[in-house]
């Protein structure tokens, strides 16, 4: 008869064992909706006339956890608003379509346990992921970089993957569709373009838009975020208004201001330098309801110098637009401008939000509606 003492350490190899078997496992992958009709994208702005020049068209799409459970699921809910933009007379050869912040973040949720994509909040589905990979997570722990190492280790071990799959998704539509794809935001550690692939890094996190040419190609290198919000600041680093950069679109010369970056003077300054024709603002506004709520102040950052302002002065969508890009355009020199919000549920964030047209002289907004929103504004 075996001692105790020596059939504990069996039994502790064999449930670790166990675990990290369960771990591994990953469900079959629900089968993509086949009809489409609660996804339903209308016009809700549609600002100027058509001509030559082309578009700005910005999706406001409405989006959930399950959306993320495989690539394939989130290309197949963007393609469907894509066709529905196409149906509707505002896709052509000129078109630039923006998409939200964050829109390829949450691509680290793809690939996990079905009970991640039905968790009650953010942190639940944290947890799920944890439990998940415990070995991929050990190892970029190690390699963390942020003063929230939890959070950057957990972006950090999918990486590699994400890359790939935010340049098969949004440079495989822009192909797909043929347009140019300002393909929101997603964060990745000290990404680049190297040969044409979008590729993760090992230095700090970044929250990086990256925009895609209508034969899916990457077009320039990755936009990093510079002023990165509260939030965002613990995990995230943030780049200098150096940085922002341009490329040439065939409807004009692009620059992109990642959500609070269009707040700033310094970025609009940098564009203006670089003669832009164009300004996409990819945003995100947490919370359920906050586009009527009083303003809060600038969330984690330095007041610009320019704003008197005071945080409760203005509800939140107004100082969306008269502090940040529709106030702002005229000083880049950009002929038109549009912000794009999230919509949807994403565990427990809420959202808000509705997508802005400038074209320096005259602005609008989406109209509010429950589901997706297209916003467009012909140059």
């Amino acid at each position: 008869m075996r001692k105790p003492a020596r059939i504990a350490p069996l039994l502790l190899l064999s449930a670790l064992a166990g675990y990290l078997y369960w771990a591994q496992l990953r469900p079959s992958v629900t089968p993509l909706v086949t009809s489409t009709s609660e996804w339903a994208s209308p016009l809700a702005a549609n600002q100027g006339r058509p001509g030559e020049r082309g578009n700005l068209l910005g999706i406001q799409p409405e989006l959930f956890p399950q959306d993320y459970q495989s690539p394939a699921h989130l290309r197949h809910k963007l393609a469907t608003y894509l066709q529905q933009a196409r149906d509707q007379g505002v896709l052509n050869e000129k078109t630039v379509v923006v998409l939200p912040e964050h829109i390829g973040t949450w691509l680290v949720a793809s690939d996990e346990k079905n009970a991640l994509y039905h968790a009650q909040s953010l942190n639940e589905a944290m947890a799920w992921l944890v439990a998940s990979n415990p070995v991929a997570l050990v190892q970029a722990l190690f390699a963390a970089q942020g003063e929230e190492r939890l959070s950057d280790a957990l972006f950090r071990m999918k990486a590699a993957q994400m890359a790939r799959d935010y340049q098969a998704v949004f440079g495989g539509l822009a192909k797909e569709f043929e347009i140019t794809l300002v393909a929101g935001s997603i964060v990745l550690p000290a990404p680049e373009v190297i040969g044409e692939q979008l590729i993760a890094g090992d230095g700090p996190l970044f929250n990086v838009s990256q925009v895609f040419a209508r034969d899916g190609r990457p077009l320039g290198q990755p936009q990093r975020k510079v002023y990165p919000i509260r939030d965002e600041q613990g995990f995230t680093a943030a780049a200098s208004a150096e940085q922002l950069h341009s490329v040439e679109t065939p409807a004009g010369r692009l620059g992109v201001l990642i959500c609070a970056d269009s707040w700033y003077p310094a970025g609009y300054q940098q564009l203006a330098e670089q003669k832009v024709d164009l300004i996409a603002v990819p945003a995100f506004l947490t919370g359920n309801g906050n586009w009527s709520k009083p303003w809060g102040g600038y969330n984690g950052a330095a007041t610009p110098a320019d704003v008197q302002l005071k945080a409760g002065e203005l509800s939140e969508g107004q100082a969306w637009q008269r502090l940040s890009m529709p106030g702002r355009l005229n000083s880049s020199g950009a002929a038109a401008g549009i912000t794009v919000f999230m919509r949807g549920q994403l565990w427990d964030m809420g959202s808000d939000g509705h997508s802005l047209l400038s074209n320096g002289s005259h602005q609008s907004a989406a109209a509010d509606g429950k589901g997706a929103r297209l916003a467009n504004i012909w140059l």
